[in-house]
């Protein structure tokens, strides 16, 4: 395979007028292919895209040197996705905001009863490290109180608020309910930078998506720099309406998670070599 990915680099590299490489696609940059990081090799010159500068610009000082408060907000199906994220973040940020499918995992390590709700039984043990971890660098970790379930996976299913850590057997939690949308949104004002990856709940369910939209609404209203992991929450910023109220919308969203574990980029990496 090393042989084929330095012939694909090679003629990539051949297409190229002057040798000058710009690589301006963020999206991509967690990837070392032949197009993002093996064309370099066979270059003189290379150089980041303005895109590309604005995306290392934003993600990287919104991480390294904040305007603090910093908070962050993880939302999103799964845990595993982002284990090395929360890790990071819980090293680097003031208040750690956790919703979305992965926030039922954190219930049930802690004793709730979680119904039907997504889970990931592996991740029971680390979920309660991380809640250590955030006790031991004295950052505020907010885990959702009450939840939307809903009695199917549907917009049209029944729903009813209900404790995070007592959701009935037969229903799921599909969205974050009003008392915690109004913690996390009050943890959101006065922050200087807020990072958001992930959303709250089945925002593609118009039924369940107000807390998607309030946590939206919480950044456009903060006067914080505000930067939006790319993937889902990025949609919904947008279609929700609130994209010109955001400072940063990350057109990565594999890299910009990347990006917030602490993980140097290859397509980023071998622009800095030369």
């Amino acid at each position: 395979a090393s042989d084929v990915y330095k012939r694909q680099a090679k003629e990539l590299a051949d297409l190229v007028d002057n040798e000058v490489f710009v690589m301006d696609a963020f999206g991509s940059a967690h990837r070392a292919h032949a197009s993002t990081a093996g064309v370099t090799k066979f270059v003189s010159e290379t150089a980041v895209g303005y895109l590309m500068q604005k995306e290392i610009q934003y993600l990287g000082n919104a991480v390294e040197v904040p305007e603090r408060p910093f908070v962050a907000i993880l939302g999103g199906a799964k845990v595993a996705d982002k284990l090395n994220v929360i890790s990071n973040l819980l090293e680097k940020c003031d208040t750690l905001i956790i919703g979305g499918g992965m926030a039922y995992t954190f219930a049930k390590a802690q004793g709730g009863s979680i119904g039907k709700s997504l889970c990931e039984p592996d991740k029971l043990d680390y979920a309660l490290e991380m809640i250590e971890k955030a006790k031991k660098n004295g950052v505020k970790l907010l885990l959702p109180t009450d939840t939307v379930a809903a009695d199917d996976f549907s917009n049209d299913a029944k729903r009813q608020v209900v404790s995070t850590m007592a959701i009935p057997e037969s229903w799921e939690g599909m969205d974050i309910g009003p008392d915690t949308i109004k913690t996390f949104c009050g943890a959101v004002k006065g922050a200087g930078t807020v990072v958001w990856n992930g959303p709250m709940g089945v925002f593609e369910f118009d039924n369940f998506a107000a807390g998607t939209r309030a946590m939206a609404q919480a950044l456009a209203d903060s006067g914080a720099i505000t930067i939006v992991g790319g993937g889902d929450s990025a949609a919904a910023v947008e279609q929700m309406g609130f994209a010109d109220k955001i400072t940063h919308i990350s057109t990565g969203g594999g890299a910009s998670l990347e990006f917030l574990e602490g993980l140097e980029l290859p397509g980023v990496a071998c622009l800095l070599d030369k």
